[in-house]
Parts: structure tokens; C-alpha cells; sequence
């Protein structure tokens, strides 16, 4: 958890806020199967899709351990029968298996509506064989309990002091298109996960001093004596992640119209969470201009002292925040970019991270004019495109992810336009909206955009 070192003629607002989100230092494939022709192509359809998640779940006096039954009903869009699916346990990441002293934090159990098989992957994988193969178009349902401790570090899926981080907790269903089934390992430098569009509905009973912001719009009500439950409703999200603490609590309506919900802890610097809360308010309202309207309603700001940088969920993201703020700016720009603009975070991640950071960049104006001379490739093998398996093996040239991603956006709209530039990540946002983006689909629309060949730009831009 830490920032990137941001070109020195960048203002101190601009290198303040070049932070990597927490997951500092998966998924590209078809939405839908392609039009048939004569001879059919091959299958390329992500499946299971059309994903219907239940959970109920209740917590314990502090937040840290959280039990519940999960339903999870999906339909297969494949034209191959499905004979399985994959549940992906990705807060077992950093744990992996555990030990007998210290088992994995998440575990599922009694699972009904197929026959689970062995923890595989680092304990990240289950797999789940359906009582008969699914035909193209069938749908089903899996259910099983499920247990969540979180872990004591304060991360994504972790804690700081009394509050309790709930990100990549919550079990969801591995995908499987053209490349087969995405079933790639954790990395803690980055993000694996590759999910498709998915409803969820929520139930969280916990302690009354708690408060819980959530993915989803959400209302409380009374529970048992001393207990609240939490209400979550969200559609077209590809998670669903929570927190839980004795937060401070803000809200505020944008003017156009989306509730952005601030939560904070007691501890953290008051004129961060005010800075926070002016840029998340106005970075939610300018991106839905530029790449269409915020969808969800709401989006809750978790703010905290000791967090390191920042990670993004859909309608919820977790900030640490000094004096100075935090990194609200880049990940209210996720919610686009990974969030209603999916890809695969782990075999292409700069599909989100660069252009989270190239919104925010705009955002606050930085001058990039000059930045890709800035910009120092370790070697040939190198490619702004690599997937999260080169950029684990060399964490230290990450942050090119961000700073030189960020800054080929910006020459490529030097190169092409502002107007067209605009124009092409807008129509681009609306053409992937709730699907899933790949490097192939951008080049290809940026290429519609403009009568120059952007061969050359993408040769030296390592876009590959």
C-alpha cells in the first residue's frame, strides 16, 4: 500500500492523488454470443450469466466474523452444455489454505443443487458439478452456508482499529467464454477478479452501533433488541462488498441526482473527508456526463486514517484519507471503468486502471503534455498491455499502469481530438455497458474515430 512516484513537473495535488488503489502494488471475453453466420463460429459466450445472488448473513458484536446462507441462480449463455460452475473464495487469497491454527477466512459449506469438489487454486475454487449438464438457455440454482472472518490486516479484505474492510469477501461465480474457465490465482499487487453484470440482494443483521455502508441501495430496520438489519439492492453489479464500525455518517444528494453517502471514522482528518466528499460528489456527476449517467443511485464513501490508498467497488469505495483527501477521484471513475465497463482485471488491467486514472487526471487538470517522456520501459518485454502474471513478477514496474497508461490516453487524445476523443470513450462506455471490454475492442474503436492509422501510436505506446 503505497503511491506511485508521479512525474516531477506534476503539481503536489497531482502526485498527492496519483495513488495506486489499496490492491496497489478476470475478465475480457464476449457479452453475448457473436451474430451467427454460415459456417457458426466457435462459442464465445460468458457463461453462467443473468446472475441472481441471495444472501442473508448476520455479524457478531464487532464486525469480524459473519455467517449466512448464499443463493446464487444463473442461466447458461454458452451454446455447450454447462456441466459445472466455479465458486471463486477470493478473501482466501492472502491466506490461502491457512493453517490448522489459522484456517482460511472464508469457508463454504453445505451446498445444495450440485456436488462440490476440492479447494483448489490456493483455496480460491470450488467446484460445484450440476446434477445434470445445463442445455444453452436453462437455468439453476446453487445454495450453500457460508463463513467470513476477516483478517487481521488492514486491507481490502481486513480491518483498522474498530472498522472491518468486506471487499472480495463474498463468494461469487468464476466465468467461463472463449478461453475457457477463468479460474486465475490472487495476486495481492493488483486485481484478479473477472465477474459479469449480477443482481444481488442483501440481508445484514448486525449490532445497532455498527453502521454498515454496502453495495446497492440500501434502508435499515429494527431487528432483534440491540441488533439493526441492513437492506441491500443492487442490479448490474459485478460485487458486492461492505464495511462495518461505529462510521460517522453524511449524506448528500449531487445535482444530478446520485446519493453519495460518506462514512468515516472518528480519527480521520476532517478537512480530508470534506475534500473527499467535494470531489467524489462533483467526479460522480462529471464522468456520468462524459461517459453516461451513474446507473446505481447511490455510492458510499468509506473513509479512514490508516488505509492505504484505495480500492473500488461497484457503488462503494474504501479511501485513505489524510489532510489532503485520497483517491476518491480515480475510483469514483472505476465505477465505469471496470464497474459498468468490465474486463478482465487480471489477464488486461490497464482496460480499468489506466483509464480510471486518465478520468482523473482530466479531473484536476494536470498538464500532460510532456508526460511520456517521463516514461522509462525496463525493457522490450515490457507492454502497457501485460497481464497481472508479468506485472506480479516485476511489482515494481506497476505503476506504469497508471502513469504511463494514463498518459497514452492522454497523447492518443493529443493525437485524434479532444471532441473525437470524447466522443469515442462515451459511444465505447455505451456500446460495453454491463459487458465486458478487451485491448482488441478499444483499438478498433478508437480506430473508427479518426482517418489518421494509429498503427504506429499503438506500436509505441506498447499497446499490444
Amino acid at each position: 500500500m503505497s503511491s506511485i512516484p508521479a512525474p516531477s513537473r506534476w503539481s503536489k495535488a497531482a502526485r498527492r492523488l496519483l495513488i495506486v488503489p489499496l490492491a496497489m502494488i478476470v475478465a475480457a471475453g464476449a457479452t453475448g454470443a457473436d451474430a451467427a453466420t454460415a459456417p457458426a463460429p466457435a462459442p464465445k459466450a460468458a457463461t453462467p450469466d443473468r446472475l441472481s445472488y441471495d444472501v442473508s448473513l448476520r455479524g457478531d458484536a464487532d464486525g469480524s466474523h459473519w455467517t449466512g446462507r448464499q443463493r446464487v441462480s444463473f442461466r447458461n449463455a454458452s451454446d455447450q452444455p454447462l456441466r459445472e460452475v466455479y465458486v471463486r473464495l477470493w478473501g482466501n487469497g492472502d491466506d490461502k489454505c491457512g493453517t490448522p491454527d489459522k484456517p482460511s477466512p472464508v469457508k463454504v459449506s453445505k451446498v445444495l443443487g450440485g456436488t462440490a469438489g476440492r479447494l483448489t487454486v490456493n483455496c480460491t475454487a470450488l467446484r460445484i458439478t450440476l446434477p445434470k449438464p445445463l442445455a444453452r438457455g436453462g437455468r439453476t440454482a446453487v445454495s450453500f452456508d457460508v463463513s467470513i472472518t476477516v483478517p487481521r490486516r488492514n486491507d481490502r479484505f481486513g480491518r483498522e482499529g474498530a472498522f472491518r474492510f468486506l471487499g472480495n469477501a463474498l463468494p461469487v461465480l468464476a466465468v467461463h467464454d472463449a478461453k475457457g474457465w477463468h479460474l486465475d490465482p490472487y495476486v495481492s499487487t493488483g486485481e484478479s477478479f473477472y465477474t459479469l453484470a449480477s443482481d444481488f440482494r442483501v440481508r445484514i443483521d448486525h449490532p445497532s452501533a455498527l453502521k454498515v455502508p454496502a453495495t446497492g441501495r440500501t434502508w435499515t430496520r429494527r431487528g432483534k433488541p440491540g441488533r439493526t438489519v441492513t437492506h441491500s439492492v443492487a442490479h448490474r453489479v459485478r460485487d458486492l462488498a461492505w464495511a462495518a464500525g461505529p462510521f460517522r455518517t453524511a449524506m448528500e444528494t449531487s445535482p444530478g441526482g446520485v446519493r453519495v453517502k460518506s462514512y468515516w471514522a472518528p480519527n480521520t482528518p476532517a478537512a480530508g473527508v470534506r475534500l473527499n466528499r467535494k470531489d467524489g460528489v462533483a467526479a460522480v456527476d462529471r464522468f456520468g456526463r462524459e461517459f453516461g449517467r451513474y446507473p446505481y443511485g447511490e455510492i458510499d464513501l468509506v473513509m479512514t486514517k490508516e488505509f492505504g490508498g484505495g480500492m473500488e467497488y461497484p457503488g462503494l469505495v474504501i479511501l485513505g484519507t489524510s489532510e489532503e483527501g485520497g483517491a476518491v477521484v480515480h475510483e469514483v471513475a472505476h465505477q465505469w471503468w471496470y464497474g459498468i465497463v468490465g474486463n478482465d482485471e487480471y489477464g488486461a488491467p490497464w482496460l480499468d486502471e489506466s483509464f480510471a486514472q486518465y478520468a482523473n487526471a482530466r479531473f484536476y487538470g494536470w498538464d500532460t503534455r510532456t508526460c511520456w517522456s517521463d516514461v522509462d520501459w525496463p525493457d522490450e518485454g515490457t507492454a502497457l498491455t501485460n497481464s497481472m502474471a508479468y506485472w506480479a513478477k516485476h511489482p515494481g514496474e506497476y505503476h506504469l499502469v497508471y502513469t504511463a497508461g494514463s498518459c497514452a490516453l492522454a497523447t492518443l487524445e493529443r493525437t485524434i481530438g479532444a471532441g473525437a476523443m470524447a466522443r469515442l470513450l462515451k459511444r465505447y462506455a455505451h456500446d460495453h455497458w454491463y459487458g465486458v471490454s478487451t485491448t482488441a475492442d478499444f483499438k478498433k474503436a478508437a480506430q473508427s474515430v479518426t482517418d489518421k492509422d494509429l498503427a504506429a501510436f499503438w506500436k509505441k505506446h506498447r499497446i499490444r
